[in-house]
């Protein structure tokens, strides 16, 4: 197939679909991506509340979804935690995709571990190496992949869609909970028993790397607690990026220029 007519087949699949998510539940909108994705949908999890509630509609209804997860090396015990309470519950795998060992050990060889705090370049090369990498060999041949993004979790969120092409990855993304609110989640999970991240109830809402995530207090933005030293607006890590590119490292939102 031609570039100009595979163009057209994921447009005239955008606009099938689309409607039918936006009119759709979570459970409908997986069940959508699982009939028009045959066997090439993925999920990636990070163990966070809305995560939870993906895996969960997945693992109880037996979607043929793959569910992976990217361990860092540098995840928080609460986390570990919550995996293996998931994997107890519901007795469904989950894929691991870690770093290459030959880019992390280069890394802490030359910067030592803790090279993200010193700039924000250093912070996406980490983020590249232990996330970003990864996570292109997890989605590498995929069609779909289905994340937990809600729009109310970050200002440049909200831009999005339920459903989106992705041109890094050359694959459709899907929302499932977009529309969904933090205490719509947190209710929802009450109701099902669903194994939550302790963390969470600590004042973490977004939850990575443990040297990069801390508690929000009241009345911080959503994303606060994610790389805290920085500017609010760069605070992606390059996995939620839907543009092509050609440089290492991904970023959603630009860094602004120092004066």
């Amino acid at each position: 197939m031609s570039a100009a007519n595979a163009a057209l087949a994921v447009h005239a699949l955008l606009d099938d679909l689309r409607p039918r998510l936006i009119q759709a539940s979570a459970l409908e909108r997986l069940r959508l991506v699982a009939e028009y994705f045959p066997e090439q949908a993925v999920f990636s999890t990070s163990f966070g509340l809305e995560d939870q509630i993906i895996s969960h509609l997945i693992f109880e209804f037996d979607l043929p979804i793959q569910v992976f997860t990217l361990d860092t090396g540098r995840n928080f015990q609460e986390t570990y935690a919550t995996w293996n309470k998931t994997l107890l519950k519901y007795q469904k795998p989950i894929e691991v995709f870690f770093p290459q060992q030959a880019g992390v050990q280069n890394l802490l060889l030359e910067k030592g571990p803790n090279s993200f705090y010193e700039s924000v370049d250093n912070r996406k090369e980490c983020c590249f190496i232990r996330k970003v990498e990864p996570l292109n060999r997890a989605l590498a041949g995929r069609q779909a992949w289905v994340t937990g993004i809600r729009a109310e979790q970050s200002q440049n969120r909200q831009t999005m869609e339920s459903m989106e092409w992705d041109a890094a990855h050359n694959l459709m993304k899907v929302h499932p909970l977009f529309d969904w609110t933090w205490d719509e989640a947190v209710t929802f999970t009450q109701q099902h028993g669903i194994p939550v991240n302790t963390l969470h109830q600590q004042g973490f809402v977004s939850i990575g790397c443990a040297p990069c995530t801390r508690a929000i207090g009241p009345g911080e933005d959503f994303r606060a607690g994610r790389w805290w030293w920085e500017d609010l607006s760069a605070k992606e890590c390059g996995l939620h990026t839907t543009a092509a590119h050609n440089g290492p490292d991904p970023v959603v939102e630009p860094v602004p220029a120092t004066t």
